[in-house]
């Protein structure tokens, strides 16, 4: 091409007449998004996408930040920046649904009378600092809002952390999903447990639901499901299943086909329920066994939960009482879970710190299951499953530990299961038996004909195969949700105030927040981390603490075994003092002396070690970044001008 040309007239107009149209077809194309980072951190999930664009009502985001106030902090910034350019991709997958709107609440504005109606208060980032707003609000855009006097439905997430960052994609979908369906969600509650109140025969008096039944009733409407039902009612929207036993095949069947039309389910099962006990001791009838059941169903959905097996764990046994007086000992049935052992990318588990429990089962994917099986809570290695009929009789903790032998291996305590399942009644429903009085004893035939009528009442689709995917959530532990392992329960004005020690609540809501959402929020995954740690780094350090540590070591029984040598030269035959330094003291001191200087000599030396290992990588990756890359552009260039060269070369031979 000819150079001049190039810059006439004629085809600089040629130029800009290109820009224009190429910056015209990318305008026409704004969703077109090339991701290129390792954990797809620019890229949203389906289940966020399905969300948006089927909403029901166009919705307004509102991001309260404190722009102006953030200058001097660019952490803070840039995580700003980051917030933003997420909430603009989920507006841009809306296809309009969705509006957002940036406020910076200046003090003593209208704005900032905004954030606070919405329930947002700033919040200082440095001491003695200006505080600062950085929450979300989601609501109903006000053309859209039918009855003004209902005022507009909304959503607040006061304060985003940084911490929050890896979920804020679902915590965001959340509030929209909720400000899309405002009407409380229903959860059917199955149990024969005085886990909602019962009756204490003893006392005379009724006793009160345990706390983790308050906290829900905040959030969620509860709905008792009677286990002699034949039908789960189809305004549950969660069904809450908690230490089955004894159901009928009716109620089987009702949990069977309410799986698969759909509805979420949370199952806690148990091989050896403490609140049995409890129950046993008060006088009421329980059933035979204190071990969960669910037959058919489990199998169906892919899950094997060995009911006479009870996980013991010696890394995690938690240490109990015996008695006033007594030296608390480890009880290898009763175990606190670290979050080391939660899983840290599942919403469920997530930022949580401890989840305790007593004698819990274990759960397994079944032989040949095809659905999901992916792990929430796992015991250590050092771990055993002992017979739920031993645990049940322990008096005395401690026997526990003749019968232990590490398994050197990790069980499931809990876990999502998903997928498409098959039904556990592939006949359909379960026939009823009419039974009749000996007064009134009935023939064949109106047998047949009651058995008719029954059935009739009872005509529903029968599904075969679970319209989707599922989402169940199982916990091998029933005692994870008494108030005994989880929160002190106080009085305060006639209201009760729970003071939690560990997170079993928190646990139970975020399970129960997930399955709300239905299947598309539930689908939504974590997003990875921005910040990238510098592996390489690390290991250096730790090798760099592991040598401190050692070293440091050596020099306190150095310093010990000195201070020893000394205290003994200081005293006559008889153990008495010293009053003068002797030439043997001196030198002693002398070498004591020495000894720590020497040491700490040593100590520094680790110390500018690691530094001179950390500046060498550093180094060397400023290498590769100038160096290296270049000359790998350079190399190429050459390669592809050799192989143009050759080309040439053939078409003139």
């Amino acid at each position: 091409m000819n150079i001049k040309a190039l810059f006439s007239k004629a085809g600089l107009a040629v130029i800009a007449v290109a820009t224009v149209l190429a910056v015209a077809a990318i305008s026409a194309l704004p969703s077109l998004r090339i991701d290129l980072t390792e954990d797809n951190l620019y890229s949203l999930s389906d289940g966020t996408r399905s969300i948006v664009t089927n909403l029901q009502a166009p919705l307004e985001l509102m991001f309260f930040y404190s722009e102006s106030a953030t200058e001097d902090i660019p952490q803070i910034r840039t995580y700003g920046t980051r917030v933003q350019e997420l909430l603009n991709e989920i507006v841009l997958a809306s296809n309009g649904r969705l509006r957002l709107n940036v406020i910076d609440p200046e003090p003593f504005s209208e704005d900032e009378d905004l954030a606070t109606e919405f329930g947002i208060q700033a919040v200082p980032v440095t001491q003695g600092g200006q505080a600062i707003y950085f929450g979300l609000v989601v609501a109903q855009e006000e053309s859209a809002i039918q009855n003004p006097a209902l005022g507009r439905a909304a959503e607040t997430m006061p304060l985003i952390r940084p911490d929050q960052e890896q979920f804020l994609e679902y915590e965001f979908m959340k509030l929209i999903s909720k400000v899309n369906n405002p009407d409380l969600q229903v959860v059917g509650l199955l149990t024969e447990l005085d886990i909602d109140g019962g009756f204490d025969p003893v006392a005379g008096q009724a006793t009160q639901q345990w706390m983790i039944m308050d906290i829900i009733r905040q959030l969620y409407a509860v709905q008792r499901v009677d286990i002699a039902a034949t039908e789960i009612d189809e305004e549950i929207d969660i069904l809450m299943i908690v230490h089955p036993q004894g159901l009928s095949e009716q109620m089987l069947y009702a949990i069977d086909q309410f799986v698969m039309r759909g509805g979420k389910t949370m199952v806690f099962l148990d091989p050896n329920a403490d609140s049995m006990v409890s129950r046993t001791q008060q006088g009421n009838l329980i059933p035979a066994g204190m071990s969960s059941e669910l037959p058919r169903l489990l199998e169906s959905w892919g899950i094997d939960f060995p009911s006479d097996k009870v996980l013991t764990d010696n890394e995690l046994a938690l240490r109990v009482s015996m008695g006033q007086g007594q030296r608390p000992i480890a009880h290898l049935g009763m175990l606190g879970v670290q979050r080391n052992f939660l899983t840290q990318n599942d919403i469920v588990t997530s930022r949580l710190e401890t989840i305790n429990m007593s004698s819990p089962g274990v759960i397994r994917q079944a032989e040949g299951a095809s659905t999901r099986f992916e792990p929430l809570m796992v015991s250590s290695t050092d771990s055993m499953l002992m017979d739920a009929a031993l645990l049940e009789d322990v008096t005395d903790p401690s026997i526990l530990f003749d019968e232990f032998v590490s398994e050197g291996i990790n069980h499931t305590i809990a876990a999502r299961i998903s997928g498409v399942v098959e039904t556990a009644f592939p006949d359909g429903r379960p026939v009823i038996e009419v039974e009749a009085t000996d007064e009134e004893a009935a023939t064949p035939e109106e047998e047949s004909s009651d058995t008719e009528v029954a059935e009739e009442e009872l005509v529903t689709e029968h599904l075969s195969n679970s319209n989707g995917e599922v989402n169940i959530l199982v916990f091998a532990d029933t005692d994870l949700l008494g108030d005994r392992m989880w929160v002190q329960v106080g009085q305060f004005m006639g209201q009760r105030i729970p003071r939690p020690f560990s997170n079993n609540g928190d646990m139970v809501i975020n399970a129960l927040d997930n399955l709300s959402g239905g299947a598309d929020l539930s689908s939504i995954r974590s997003r990875g981390t921005y910040s990238r740690p510098f592996i390489r780094v690390m290991q250096l350090q730790r090798e760099a603490d592991d040598r401190l540590r050692v070293e440091e070591g050596e020099l306190l029984d150095r310093l010990a075994e000195a201070e020893a040598a000394l205290a003994e030269l200081n005293q006559d035959e008889n153990g008495e003092l010293i009053g003068q330094v002797t030439p043997e003291i001196q030198a002693e001191v002398d070498r004591f002396n020495g000894l720590m200087l020497e040491t700490r000599r040593s100590l520094r030396d680790v110390q500018y070690q690691l530094t001179e290992d950390i500046e060498q990588l550093g180094a060397n990756l400023k290498l590769v970044n100038t160096a290296l890359i270049p000359v790998l552009l350079s190399l190429l260039a050459l390669l592809l001008s050799y192989l143009r060269a050759q080309r040439r070369k053939s078409a003139r031979a």
